[in-house]
């Protein structure tokens, strides 16, 4: 479990921010910050750098979901510590604009992690292209491969595999669907069809297994592990961070300032938002199917434990026969 190559991704503020909008406070994203740094963490992403339009506004979906630079700086200068994390930010295909990105000697920004599905990988593509022409560590995220076709998702592998511009690529388990079995089998299939390219990992919690599928990257050689604070992201969240820090066993790292940040930060936001597992979250995993049904059902306060009745309702056919 020690691996002195391993690094480790904080990825708290942007994968937590998907369930309250990113209205996060100045206090809560600084002690996340601060705990990162002080607890030995490699990268921390802070949010998506998104455009911003008058339908989708900082207000309605939070600072963290536009990342301006100036907000960053400041969150970087709220805390000083002898070695800071690499700071890291996400791009959606689609909803960007590289031109207002300055170069990586000009920003606060390291890293910038691209996400797309297979069908827009040549998009994606071109933005990792584009950000490490500014100088950024690029990384490309794969989403949703449990649900793509099999040679789809060959060719775009072989297609990040042919890019110079793409220092990472992500093996993502979107719908927490996977079994260790097969984060093994797509792991094979990453590394035959992009043998060139370092393996990153992001795991969601939809059936209690995103730590130990977790484990089963760093087993498989995969060196770069996406984790949040107490588990928090969309749905039922991800690989916990602090889990995470014991397991490895590095003397770099110090899982102290984590469990600071959950006593004073995190128990107290459960108290306003929801995140972890429950059976909701395990159907819509062991079904392979996106979370939005589960995030509705589970907002529904008459029927959000039905899980019976979610599962009818998942598993319905056509004709009205379960499956």
């Amino acid at each position: 479990m020690f691996r002195e190559e391993i690094k480790v991704l904080d990825c708290t503020i942007r994968d937590g921010g998907l369930i309250n909008n990113y209205q996060f406070s100045d206090e809560f994203v600084n002690a996340v910050y601060a705990a990162c740094c002080d607890s030995g963490v490699d990268i921390i992403e802070v949010g998506k750098k998104l455009c911003e339009s008058d339908e989708y506004t900082r207000v309605k979906y939070g600072r963290w979901n536009f990342c301006d630079e100036d907000d960053v700086k400041r969150v970087i200068e709220s805390h000083e510590c002898e070695t800071r994390p690499l700071v890291a930010v996400m791009y959606d295909v689609g909803r960007v604009d590289v031109s207002t990105l300055g170069s990586r000697d000009q920003s606060p920004f390291d890293m910038i992690r691209t996400a797309c599905y297979v069908a827009d990988i040549d998009k994606g593509i071109d933005l990792a292209k584009r950000t490490k022409d500014l100088g950024f560590l690029t990384t490309i995220n794969i989403m949703a491969p449990s649900a793509a076709i099999e040679t789809d998702l060959v060719e775009a592998l072989e297609q990040v595999n042919a890019s110079d511009e793409v220092d990472y690529l992500y093996l993502v388990d979107s719908f927490g669907a996977f079994y260790s079995e097969q984060i093994t089998s797509y792991l094979d299939l990453y590394k035959k069809h992009a043998p060139d390219k370092e393996l990153g990992f992001h795991g969601h919690n939809n059936q209690q297994l995103a730590f130990s599928n977790t484990q089963q990257c760093i087993i498989d050689g995969v060196n770069l592990l996406d984790a949040t604070v107490n588990g928090i992201g969309r749905g039922a969240g991800n690989c916990n961070l602090e889990l995470l820090l014991n397991f490895l066993k590095n003397p770099k790292f110090d899982v102290r300032p984590i469990y600071k940040v959950i006593q004073e930060q995190f128990i107290p936001l459960r108290k306003e938002i929801e995140w972890g597992f429950n059976d909701i979250y395990g159907i819509s995993g062991h079904l392979n199917q996106h979370p939005r049904a589960a995030m509705k059902q589970r907002a529904n306060e008459k029927d959000q434990d039905n899980c019976l009745d979610f599962y009818v309702e998942c598993t319905r056919l056509e004709d009205g026969d379960v499956a």
